[in-house]
């Protein structure tokens, strides 16, 4: 949806002058809203022991999680990468949640080094680690309202964690192995709008880690509830009551851990936090008609893929085309794929070439899923600070950085020479 009003007045007053000097496409986001998105969410739990671990995976640029570990952010990631930009950013411990999918060896060596809370999404991975982290803590499979999700799949589909059915089993086995702090993981949703909906599949992960709990002899540490909280993309789209889904969730786990101590609450929200704070700038390059009325832009899907690829929609707005007769038009950038569009049969004042237009809700999965694909390069990333500067917090890629990895000499690998090698001939019974 559209951007917030704070973000618009802070924003639009300097855009224009901003495009003239620096140029476009660029990604740039609201430092003041991303802050105000956090402290809202850590305030929604009160004085109750709640922590918030950023999705790295959703904006992976150091200014903007160095931004949220200031306001006592913790950091969420699948990947050795996240783990070592975690650790340049001074993340130690359980500053780190740790949860990954079909985990080699290597990388949870590297989790359990850095001492962050690490997630087992699977009994063998388990099986094979050695030595136990401090905590031990398993994904439960997608059940209950989260089984849901066709992004995540039902427990009969998906790819992620154990079957809910054979968890007991698994916190009995770490028992045996001599852990001694225990923890549940439970991805509830993804990119969900019902507030209702998202407490009750969060309220089914707290009522799952009581009977887990009691059947296996443990007692839990914590229960993290995932993240997946969804954001307004479309006009007319209500937000999420956020303070209503910590009121569910305290009062869940309340309910099902009335006596002694009640495990923290911890969460991995992403999108939440920062996609309703960036916009993608953009310049209007081109007006054509191809049966359709064409407004190509200088930016690509290699800089925010979600319309090409998931079909998902991002508002998009030409702030100084008001007044302009309205028509519908498609939006496209100049990538050699036809879905590379941001917008079809939109409704839009007439853009002219040379326009300004904003791409709405890219401070998440934006610049982070973007690729390089036929030589369209990532563009940079801009941050509006609180006090009103503008800060370039990453730049645009260039074709150095396209060809960083080639070999511009190939070089002959030793397994490849010493297969070339000529071999002593076996002996053989009749030799």
């Amino acid at each position: 949806m559209p951007i917030s009003e704070g973000f618009a007045r802070r924003l639009l007053p300097v855009l224009d002058e901003l495009v003239a000097g620096y140029g476009t496409p660029f990604h740039i986001y609201d430092a003041h809203g991303i802050t105000a998105t956090h402290r809202a969410m850590t305030a929604a739990f009160g004085d109750e022991p709640f922590r918030q671990h950023f999705a790295v995976k959703a904006l992976p640029t150091p200014a903007v999680l160095e931004l949220l570990l200031a306001e006592g952010s913790g950091l969420d990631c699948a990947s050795p990468v996240e783990l070592e930009l975690a650790g340049r950013l001074g993340a130690r411990g359980d500053d780190v949640v740790f949860t990954s999918n079909n985990t080699a060896p290597a990388e949870y060596d590297l989790a359990l080094k850095a001492g962050a809370l690490i997630t087992f999404d699977d009994r063998t991975i388990f099986d094979r680690a050695d030595p136990l982290p401090e905590t031990v803590a398993f994904r439960v499979s997608p059940h209950g309202l989260a089984a849901g999700s066709a992004l995540m799949g039902d427990a009969a589909h998906t790819k992620f964690g154990v079957p809910a059915g054979e968890l007991a089993d698994a916190y009995r086995a770490a028992r045996r192995r001599g852990a001694t702090r225990f923890g549940i993981h439970g991805m509830i949703c993804a990119n969900e709008l019902d507030g209702n909906r998202a407490a009750r599949a969060a309220v089914d992960v707290i009522e799952l880690g009581a009977r887990v709990a009691a059947e296996a002899g443990i007692t839990l540490d914590y229960v993290n509830i995932g993240g997946g909280l969804g954001i307004p993309y479309q006009p007319g789209e209500t937000p999420l009551d956020f303070q209503a889904f910590a009121n569910a969730v305290l009062a869940a786990r309340r309910r099902s851990f009335p006596r002694g101590p009640a495990p923290r609450i911890l969460m991995e929200c992403g999108r939440y936090v920062t996609g309703p704070h960036g916009v993608l700038v953009t310049r209007v390059v081109n007006r054509a008609r191809k049966g359709r009325e064409i407004a190509g832009v200088d930016a690509s899907m290699s800089a925010l893929m979600r319309p090409g690829f998931y079909g998902a929609y991002h508002h998009i707005s030409l702030p100084f085309a008001a007044g302009r007769p309205e028509g519908t038009f498609d939006v496209v950038g100049s990538l050699c794929e036809n879905m590379d569009k941001f917008a079809i049969d939109r409704t839009l004042p007439e853009p002219r070439e040379g326009d300004i237009l904003l791409v709405h809700d890219t401070g998440a999965h934006g610049h982070a899923m973007g690729f390089t694909y036929n030589g369209r390069l990532r563009p940079a990333e801009l941050l509006l600070t609180a006090d009103g500067g503008i800060e370039e917090i990453r730049r645009a890629e260039t074709f150095a950085d396209y060809l960083a990895t080639a070999r511009w000499q190939p070089e002959p690998l030793p397994v490849a020479a010493s297969a070339r090698a000529p071999h002593r001939k076996q002996a053989t019974h009749g030799d």
